[in-house]
């Protein structure tokens, strides 16, 4: 068999071979590797085009994507303010409100769910009362303004120590009761004390405290037994339920047996008060009682039964 011979060797017989004619081996020797280098090259190309497709004229760089720097997750807006409660300076809240809450022991002014009452709706200055109940007095007045009903707020939220100032000026006869200097002609503590709870609350026992309740245009029975008085009890008789509205301290016996003397001037914003009643009846027993003229008398008396839960049945929890 014949083998076809290359330019210089040939395999089959193992020795070198004559260049072809005009060529010397060395120049043979290139041209084969210049034929070599171009077909590598073509390969190149063709693999190229066919990954990458074909470049074309003006064609923008790609680019590579940045990495850029995540951002730090950060709590929501509602929770950013919000500071983590201290222990010592953090009341315990019972059933939604605190035993200071319950007891008349803040400062509406730094207390967010209180709000500022507006002149044009009291006669008094710099008093406060729950916002919810604010803003229901507030639609109660224009509802009987259209009836040619004026609604004037004469007393709302009761600190402890506002009632304490009223209670023990009474105690120590600096008021009197029902005609009474109580300091020198009722000497019995016990005695004493249920004199002042005709029309008073014991500090800590007061419906004020909660800022809940409100004292309306006069604080005198008198006043709403006839003329322009009366009419304002009958519009509020008929209408303040509609608006959450309700008188705690109805006629005695009537309607209720226990509990302080009828006041007509008195109503409570239910939706607000029957929660925090709730609450109290809870948690408030007599050894909270204390920091005042005769607190000794509350457990004799028994001011929290037959007191602070002796009212109007329908402003029971």
């Amino acid at each position: 068999m014949k083998i076809k011979k290359s330019y210089g060797y040939s395999w089959s017989e193992g020795k070198k071979q004559a260049a072809p004619e005009g060529k010397t081996p060395s120049e043979g020797r290139k041209g084969t590797a210049v034929f070599l280098i171009a077909a590598a090259l073509v390969g190149i190309v063709v693999i190229s085009v066919a990954a990458f497709g074909p470049l074309e004229e003006n064609q923008p760089p790609v680019s590579i994507p940045q990495t850029q720097p995540q951002p730090v997750p950060q709590d929501p807006p509602s929770l950013q303010n919000q500071q983590t409660p201290s222990s010592t300076n953090t009341p315990a809240v019972i059933h939604g409100y605190s035993k200071d809450e319950l007891l008349g022991k803040i400062n509406p002014k730094k207390n967010g769910a209180f709000m500022k009452i507006e002149s044009k709706y009291t006669s008094k200055t710099d008093i406060y009362m729950r916002a919810d109940a604010y803003a229901s007095f507030v639609k109660m007045a224009a509802a009987a303004k259209k009836d040619g009903i004026e609604l004037t707020i004469v007393s709302a939220f009761r600190s402890f120590a506002d009632q304490k100032g009223i209670w023990e000026l009474k105690w120590n006869g600096g008021k009197t009761v029902a005609g009474k200097n109580l300091a020198k002609e009722v000497a019995d503590p016990v005695e004493r004390a249920k004199y002042i709870l005709l029309f008073s609350s014991m500090p800590g026992t007061s419906r004020h405290h909660w800022g809940t309740d409100i004292d309306l245009n006069s604080l005198e029975n008198s006043y709403f037994a006839d003329g322009q008085g009366k009419k304002v009890y009958d519009w509020l008789v008929k209408h303040a339920a509609e608006y959450g509205y309700y008188q705690p301290y109805t006629p005695k016996p009537e309607t209720r047996t226990d509990g302080y003397e009828e006041e007509k001037w008195h109503w409570s914003y239910l939706p607000a008060a029957k929660p925090m009643l709730s609450a109290y009846m809870k948690e408030i027993g007599y050894s909270d009682l204390n920091g005042f003229l005769g607190w000794e008398t509350a457990a004799k008396i028994k001011v929290i039964e037959k007191y602070v839960m002796g009212i109007n049945k329908s402003c029971l929890p």
